[in-house]
């Protein structure tokens, strides 16, 4: 853990993950950047491997995310402020202050930000007016320290482990995509996917009043649904849409989410909701898929695409302090940076029942 006596302490070099091109990469040694305007410099304890990271990796997103190599990937971490930079003193940060991590930094002036929705910024990749996607686009956190806008950190507990904290990217856009969905209290709410953001939408739709949660998907997953409470499909020994039917008696669900994201899931998520229900899409597709468009009509069926979160951030965190949302149950393995490649083949082939993988950087 940092203390006052060494949190100022900063080598002028760091070891970062480091992608060289598709499917390349190694941690080697780079300069630790200096914090501009409105920006910090942390030393990061704890990044969770996001299933957007290995997409990333394996170059899905071409000339997009990343524009160019080399590139240090990373986005859903925890760690300590250790360096200020200018015209920050204002804005309640200090050095030695514990964070939380998100990706996005809208640029603050546009209409998306200016009404609070800065993850659809108007004028995304522009640096210069202040726009910033970190792991994306813009160096992240696989790394000793990260440098980052203040508009992408959060102040977390002493209460909650760095560990824990690195999964508060994904427990908010879990929280968004709930909220997203409109959720009422006394509502079954099917979820598609028993990944871990599967798994964080499902603690969160019990936490802001869900009295059922149906959880579609296989493997050992389906064991933590039963333990948070939630009702396990197996998708591998029963159709996903019939049997959310079945459970409902004929009407189903009230809300669905798709975490999946994977060949016909968008389309399931709409067949297993009831009529005047909601459909909230969190996963991105990497494929198109036809929707049934007259039944989302004829039935006025609502449907929301989620992208990221929106200032959920800071309302997710005192439920995970508070382990309404347990994040810890979630974390199956660590390790440290210099052996990612090994936490990366854990991560991608689910060895050993890997759900959220940490990996530290700065290992103690």
């Amino acid at each position: 853990m940092m203390t006052a006596a060494n949190v100022a302490k900063i080598d002028k070099t760091m070891d970062a993950l480091v992608l060289t091109g598709v499917n390349e990469f190694e941690v080697r040694s780079v300069e630790v950047p200096e914090p501009g305007r409105l920006e910090v410099l942390c030393r990061v304890e704890a990044v969770a491997i996001c299933g957007t990271d290995p997409e990333i990796i394996q170059g899905h997103f071409p000339g997009r995310w990343p524009r160019a190599y080399p590139f240090i990937p990373g986005h859903e971490w925890s760690g300590v402020i250790v360096k200020l930079g200018e015209a920050v003193e204002g804005f309640g940060l200090r050095v030695g202050d514990r964070v939380a991590g998100t990706s996005h930094a809208g640029c603050g002036i546009c209409r998306m930000c200016t009404t609070g929705r800065y993850n659809l910024c108007e004028n995304y990749g522009r640096e210069e007016i202040g726009h910033r996607q970190y792991g994306h686009y813009v160096n992240g956190a696989y790394a000793q320290y990260i440098r980052c806008s203040i508009k992408t950190i959060f102040k977390i507990p002493d209460a909650l482990p760095f560990a824990e904290a690195a999964l508060v990217d994904p427990a908010s856009i879990a929280l968004h995509s709930v909220k997203r969905g409109q959720i009422q209290p006394g509502d079954t709410v099917a979820i598609v996917g028993a990944g871990p953001l599967g798994l964080l939408a499902m603690q969160c739709a019990f936490a802001l009043g869900a009295a059922r949660v149906i959880v579609v998907g296989h493997g050992e997953r389906l064991q933590k649904v039963e333990a948070f409470g939630g009702e396990a499909v197996d998708n591998t020994q029963e159709d996903g849409v019939k049997a959310v039917r079945r459970l409902t008696d004929g009407r189903g669900a009230d809300l669905t989410i798709d975490c999946a994201a994977r060949g016909q899931t968008p389309r399931e998520s709409v067949e297993m909701t009831r009529k005047g229900g909601r459909v909230v899409l969190t996963g991105v597709p990497l494929e198109s898929v036809v929707l049934p468009l007259q039944r989302l009509v004829l039935e006025e069926m609502d449907v929301y695409g989620v992208r990221a979160n929106r200032g959920t951030c800071e309302e997710v965190i005192p439920l995970m302090a508070s382990q309404r949302i347990q994040a810890s149950s979630l974390i199956t393995h660590t390790f440290p940076l210099r052996e990612f490649r090994v936490a990366y083949d854990t991560f991608t082939k689910r060895i050993d029942g890997a759900l959220k993988v940490i990996v530290e950087p700065n290992p103690q």
